[in-house]
């Protein structure tokens, strides 16, 4: 071989060997730096602001001293911020994530949709923000902290697994609360199941999700308890056998809670005579109500999600208590309230917890001393899957331990809406809470929803 061909080969083995070389570096730099992971960006610990929303000079300050690892100034700065702003959950997870500073700590990371849904993001955050503080003002998991992150999934199916690869590839988070639709814990469920990480979804309800993944797990009823519930009431109590259904085709839970109420009404004798599609581009209100009325539906009921509650509520405007008028948990929200006021009276709801249906428990009160406020079913089912979280952390702090304790026959701890326990599916053993709109202050919009009795 001529001094030529010996030097082109030199240099191309040298070549190859800082290709392979790099490659390596690169593959432990990303499980070893997962904050290089598409996604990582949208994940904070303290040291940066994801939610929009106004934020004071003082939370500001917190967050750039936890950046700086400037763990005593985090403190004193966040501190203020809350006694501004006392009902800011992002703070109080930030404080006590600087309290821990880098001392020794267990972490868990929830995945809600700060972008595009603040205010539900708020109020599962405020379940976690308790039930951190709670177990960290009273000695830590067996003497260990817990810290809490916050990813930002938009509720979207593509970032939330982007968010699921970050996390499974970092070792040190634990576990995870989230994320919120069915839709997005579905797709994010496949990389939390592949990685072997616990996820528990406080809010979504589909019934896809039972025995979708041994790693998935929600303290929120599927859409099949929902369903039989309200089916039962309308059949039992309100005396109708005839019902109209509106949902939402793209939504995997409206789909869910649609299906299981038909099936639901049918096995108590009933039926459904129309199903109106609230995401078709001419979906009329009015029309569609005229068309239930004249085909002699009885009751309207709301399967709907987030993205069409608006529409679900012109047929309520428009209905004017005529006709019964049953929904599913979407429909628990204050728009409802404001938007068809008057003419939503009576209309029943079912919901996983209310604040006054269960006059025993101390979580009520417990929450209303820490926020200043009455908090929502997402708020306890979220500390509910926060304290599931801490429960399993006790008896085994690994992924693996997690997901065994969660599993094992004798786990019941005690939450916000009574006894923790997981069926094989990976659903909880829990009923669901029916309320009614009536008039009220509670809310400060002149209606309230209340427990049926």
């Amino acid at each position: 071989m001529s001094q030529k061909n010996e030097t082109t080969l030199l240099v191309f083995s040298l070549l190859i060997t800082l290709g392979l070389l790099g490659g390596i570096l690169w593959f432990f730099d990303i499980i070893r730096f997962p904050q290089n992971q598409p996604g990582a960006e949208r994940i904070s610990f303290g040291e940066r602001i994801l939610n929009t929303g106004e934020v004071t000079p003082d939370k500001k300050a917190g967050v750039q001293a936890i950046s700086d690892k400037n763990y005593t100034q985090a403190i004193a700065s966040l501190e203020t911020s809350l006694k501004l702003k006392r009902n800011d959950p992002q703070a109080l997870i930030y404080l006590n994530n600087a309290r821990i500073g880098a001392a020794k700590s267990y972490s868990v990371v929830a995945s809600v949709p700060i972008g595009n849904n603040p205010n539900v993001s708020l109020e599962i955050l405020r379940g976690i923000a308790q039930a951190q503080n709670e177990v960290n003002t009273s000695g830590g998991i067996k003497g260990v902290p817990l810290k809490v992150g916050i990813a930002n999934d938009d509720n979207n199916p593509e970032i939330a697994q982007q968010i699921a690869a970050s996390l499974v590839k970092n070792p040190d988070v634990l576990g995870v609360v989230g994320p919120y639709s069915s839709d997005t814990t579905l797709a994010a469920g496949t990389i939390y199941d592949a990685g072997k990480l616990v996820a528990i979804t406080p809010i979504s309800t589909s019934v896809k999700i039972s025995n979708f993944s041994p790693y998935i797990f929600r303290t929120v009823p599927s859409d099949f308890i929902a369903a039989r519930s309200l089916a039962n009431y309308m059949v039992k109590n309100l005396q109708k056998r005839q019902a109209a259904v509106f949902f939402n085709s793209r939504s995997n839970y409206s789909q869910s809670l649609k299906s299981e109420f038909v099936s639901s009404v049918l096995l108590e004798g009933g039926r459904v005579s129309r199903e109106f599609d609230l995401s078709q581009g001419n979906f009329s209100a009015a029309k569609s109500l005229q068309q239930a009325i004249g085909e002699g539906a009885e009751v309207l009921m709301l399967a709907t999600d987030t993205e069409s509650l608006d529409k679900a509520l012109q047929v309520v405007q428009l209905n004017q208590k005529r006709l019964n008028v049953l929904g599913g948990d979407d429909v628990y929200n204050i728009k409802t309230l404001e938007v068809a006021g008057e003419a939503a009276l009576g209309m029943v709801v079912a919901v996983p917890w209310h604040i006054l249906g269960d006059r025993q428990s101390d979580f009520p009160q417990k929450s209303r001393d820490l926020w200043g406020a009455d908090v929502s079913w997402r708020t306890a089912l979220a500390y509910d899957a926060t304290l599931a979280l801490i429960a399993a952390l006790e008896r085994n702090p690994t992924r693996s331990g997690i997901q065994q304790a969660l599993t094992a026959s004798d786990f019941s701890p005690t939450g916000a809406s009574g006894a923790i326990r997981f069926l094989p599916s990976g659903d909880r053993s829990a009923p669901v809470q029916l309320v009614k709109v009536v008039t009220g202050d509670r809310s400060r919009t002149g209606y309230d929803f209340e427990p049926v009795r």
